[in-house]
């Protein structure tokens, strides 16, 4: 009886892994665009910096 490592090797490569990495990596930047664009709409008073702030942060919670 072979093991499953044994037994993955013979099958071919499939790039389903990479393509979803590619996905959800896309995914997060258009999360991240919409939140800066809502940003600005919502909340105009906020200055330069607090923007990126807030931004940083969002995108930091998205990527985990």
């Amino acid at each position: 009886m072979s093991d499953g490592n044994f037994n993955r090797s013979l099958l071919p490569h499939t790039p389903y892994a990479s393509g979803m990495k590619a996905g959800k990596q896309i995914a997060r930047m258009h999360a991240v665009e919409a939140f800066r664009k809502a940003l600005d709409r919502l909340c105009p008073q906020l200055n330069e910096e607090e923007r990126r702030k807030e931004v940083d942060r969002f995108s930091a919670e998205v990527g985990k």
